[in-house]
């Protein structure tokens, strides 16, 4: 049975209408103030019809326009909500132009763009990681080894500039781990 377009939405059926992954709209709940769904007992979510649409200016912004979360903040500053929960309709006014400050200058967006250097992949490594000491059941746990130095890296390779639908596929599995990050961090302050 279909829902009444009116009628409030669960996460999970916002999550597949607009196709993002449940703890990417948890995380835009906590970049975006605007986006503010009614809760009920137990913490269930329940998003209006104006939420969802403001859920698909916003996803279209990031992943359709290559707008970093800085940068939706600020045209929902500058534009106003009502704007963001249009722009993603056929025949809206278009985003306006993005500033340099749009371009890569929050942590997520700047991963994406940002050269790793040696060092830092050297200490993401897997063959870095050396066994520690036993569990009770015999199985070792893996600790990192700290050593300074980096191992001979391979022959440069030419870089190639990344494809639109590259950037997005790469930048929303950034978001998903900034939001896997933010679950973790609020679990450990729990703990």
């Amino acid at each position: 049975m279909e829902k009444s377009p009116d009628a409030f939405r669960t996460i999970s059926e916002v999550a597949d209408e607009i196709d993002v992954p449940q703890h990417v709209l948890r995380f835009w709940e906590s970049r975006f103030q605007q986006i503010r769904p009614m809760k009920r007992g137990g913490g269930r979510r329940y998003y209006r019809p104006d939420d969802v649409d403001l859920l698909r200016g916003v996803r279209h912004l990031l992943y359709g326009e290559g707008y970093t979360i800085r940068g939706v903040q600020r045209i929902l500053g500058e534009e106003g909500t009502a704007f963001v929960q249009n722009v993603w309709r056929a025949g809206a006014e278009s985003a306006p132009a993005q500033l340099e400050e749009d371009k890569g200058s929050d942590q997520i967006a700047s991963a994406t763009t940002a050269p790793l250097s040696e060092p830092n992949l050297f200490a993401l490594s897997p063959s870095r990681l050396e066994p520690a000491a036993p569990y009770a059941d015999g199985r070792r746990e893996p600790t990192l080894d700290v050593r300074t130095e980096p191992r001979p890296s391979p022959a440069p390779q030419a870089h190639r500039p990344v494809a639109i639908d590259e950037r997005r596929k790469l930048q929303s599995a950034l978001d998903e781990l900034a939001a896997c990050r933010s679950i973790i961090e609020a679990a450990l302050r729990r703990d």
